[in-house]
């Protein structure tokens, strides 16, 4: 138990300052390591341990965009954090926070929708993991093109959000503060086409300092949001800020936001020469970044 608890904080400390494609190859290594999945009769404690293991395994994989085991991976917490006491079960709450995360970001809201609406109408939460499941139900609806119910959803996460930390608040909801809800805000209106508002809220959650490295994603998606808006000046003063952070940028969800933001640009109307150019760079530069499966992901898939 001590040897997981101690490879699951190494990887939350790899994934917080270095992200997930640097990360994620542990991530693979340290899950194998550990083994068959547990049997129920082990004691609750190493359940717990695995538990734990498997989901933060399963979120570094999400963001390193290995879908596949990422899911595997959170179903197989999932199941273990059902075979444990009610006391020792709070982490379910977050493995389920990141299936709905994962749905709505693979194209299916509706099962994400599911999930999060599921878990608002049938537990007693605490209000910051309350809060968390009407962000994941907005991004949910917004693709779904809900907006009224979208804006409700987050309104309430805002809400919830202003009274502050509780006693009853698992300790897993470190991450949860204000920047990561304008984060989500922004990006839940910018699918409902609200551009500048969206902007607005995603620079609000680029300004925080010492933010975990997936956050990268936000300022990604900022970029984006500003091509589609035609916001020329903007977008470039955004892109030219992240031509050189691409090596460092380990959210690979970034990365592809990166690329979306390429190709806006490319089909806009009347776009600068000098944006035209730092478009060009970045592709260079993300182009760079494709390489070779990482051997731990090249033993998976041998048969």
């Amino acid at each position: 138990m001590e040897h997981m608890a101690a490879l699951t904080a190494e990887l939350l400390e790899t994934d917080r300052t270095a992200g997930a494609r640097r990360a994620a190859p542990a991530a693979l290594r340290a899950v194998v390591s550990a083994g068959r999945p547990a049997p129920p009769g082990i004691p609750a404690a190493d359940r717990c341990a695995l538990m734990e293991l498997l989901q933060v395994a399963a979120w570094i994989l999400f963001d390193a965009g290995h879908h596949r085991i990422s899911r595997r991976f959170n179903h197989r917490a999932l199941a273990l954090a059902r075979t444990l006491p009610d006391g020792s079960r709070s982490v379910e709450l977050l493995v389920l926070s990141v299936l709905c995360l994962q749905e709505e970001h693979l194209g299916r809201p509706r099962e994400s929708l599911r999930i999060s609406s599921s878990v608002l109408a049938g537990r007693d939460l605490p209000a910051r993991v309350a809060a968390i499941f009407h962000v994941r139900e907005a991004r949910a609806r917004a693709r779904l093109r809900q907006g009224r119910r979208a804006l409700y959803s987050l309104a309430a996460a805002r809400e919830l959000l202003a009274d502050g930390p509780s006693g009853r608040d698992p300790s897993w909801t470190w991450w949860f503060d204000r920047s990561e809800l304008d984060g989500h805000h922004g990006l839940a209106l910018a699918e409902l086409g609200d551009l500048d508002a969206a902007a607005a809220l995603l620079h609000e959650a680029t300004a925080a300092g010492d933010a975990p490295a997936y956050r990268s994603l936000f300022a990604a998606e900022l970029a984006c949001v500003l091509a589609r808006a035609g916001a020329w000046r903007d977008a470039d003063a955004g892109l030219s800020g992240l031509v050189e952070a691409v090596p460092d940028i380990g959210s690979v969800r970034a990365l592809a936001a990166l690329a979306r933001t390429i190709r806006t640009i490319g089909r806009g109307p009347r776009v600068p020469r000098a944006l035209r150019d730092t478009s060009g760079y970045l592709a260079e530069a993300l182009a760079a970044q494709v390489r070779p499966a990482h051997p731990a992901f090249r033993e998976l898939r041998r048969p």
